[in-house]
C-alpha cells in the first residue's frame, strides 16, 4: 500500500450511568450523547444492576452518584477500582461533604461534579477525559516510556481555560498554549497534503513531541482527523489533516 493512507477510526468511548433517579439518569444520558465521541451503553439504578452491567458491558467510563437506597457510590467506586481497572469514573452527586470528595479522589475518580448538573461543566470534563484517553493511546503506540512533561499533561489536564470567540469557556489542558495551538491548526489547514508530527513541527518551529501533543489534542477535540500513511520503508506513520 505504498503512498496510500488508511483512515484511523475514531474511538467512541462507552459510558455507563449509575444513578437511582431515572429522570436524572435520562438527563445525564442526553447530555453525554450531545458530546461527540461518547455513547451511553447502559443505565443502572441500583447496586445489583450496577454490578451486572459493569460485568457485562465493561464500559470505558462510569458516571456515578453517591447516594443509593441500598449502597454507596463510594463503595461502587472501590469495586470498580478493584475489579474493573480499565473503567474510569466521574462522580456526579449532591454530596457536599469534604470527606466524600476526598474519598472519591483517593479512590481514583477522574472528576467530581456537583448536582444540579450543568451541561457545560459535564462537556468540559468529557472533552478533557477524551483528550486524556487519546494521549494515553498515543503514548502506548509510540513510546516505551514517558517524559515528565507528558506525565504532567496527563495528571493536570484540567489546566487553564481560554475564552472562545462565542464567549463560552473552553478548557485547554495544561501544556497546551492558545497561540501555539492556533499555529498548529493553521499549519495543518493550509497544507496541501496531510502532515506528520515532524512536518508540522518544522512548519511551526516546535519539537516533534510538542507538535504531536497539540495534534492529538486537536484530534480529541474533533477539529482534525488522523490517518495512517504507508511509505516505501518503515512502519506506518500517523498523519494529520482537516476533518472532512
Amino acid at each position: 500500500m505504498s503512498g496510500s493512507t488508511l483512515q484511523a477510526e475514531e474511538t467512541v468511548l462507552r459510558v455507563l450511568i449509575i444513578e437511582d433517579d431515572e429522570r436524572i439518569a435520562e438527563i445525564n444520558r442526553r447530555f453525554v450523547e450531545k458530546v461527540p465521541g461518547f455513547s451511553v451503553v447502559g443505565i443502572a439504578t441500583d447496586e445489583a444492576q450496577a454490578l451486572e452491567t459493569l460485568e457485562v458491558l465493561e464500559p470505558d467510563l462510569v458516571l456515578l452518584d453517591i447516594y443509593f437506597p441500598d449502597t454507596s457510590g463510594l463503595e461502587l467506586l472501590r469495586t470498580i477500582g478493584q475489579k474493573h481497572r480499565q473503567t474510569d469514573v466521574i462522580m456526579i452527586t449532591a454530596a457536599k461533604e469534604v470527606d466524600a470528595v476526598r474519598e472519591a479522589l483517593r479512590g481514583g475518580a477522574f472528576d467530581y461534579i456537583m448536582k444540579p448538573l450543568l451541561f457545560s461543566r459535564l462537556q468540559e470534563t468529557l472533552l478533557r477525559y477524551k483528550a486524556y484517553q487519546h494521549t494515553l493511546l498515543t503514548l502506548r503506540q509510540e513510546k516505551a516510556g514517558v517524559s515528565q512533561e507528558e506525565i504532567d499533561a496527563l495528571l493536570h489536564g484540567a489546566g487553564k481555560k481560554e475564552a472562545s470567540s462565542s464567549g463560552n469557556a473552553v478548557s485547554l489542558p495544561k501544556g497546551i498554549d492558545k497561540l501555539t495551538l492556533d499555529k498548529i491548526v493553521h499549519a495543518v489547514l493550509e497544507a496541501e497534503m496531510p502532515l506528520t508530527a515532524e512536518q508540522t513541527a518544522k512548519r511551526v518551529g516546535v519539537s516533534r513531541s510538542t507538535a504531536r501533543r497539540y495534534l492529538e489534542h486537536l484530534i480529541a477535540e474533533g477539529r482534525l482527523q488522523a490517518d495512517l500513511s504507508y511509505g516505501d520503508v518503515g512502519r506506518p506513520e500517523r498523519v494529520y489533516r482537516k476533518k472532512k
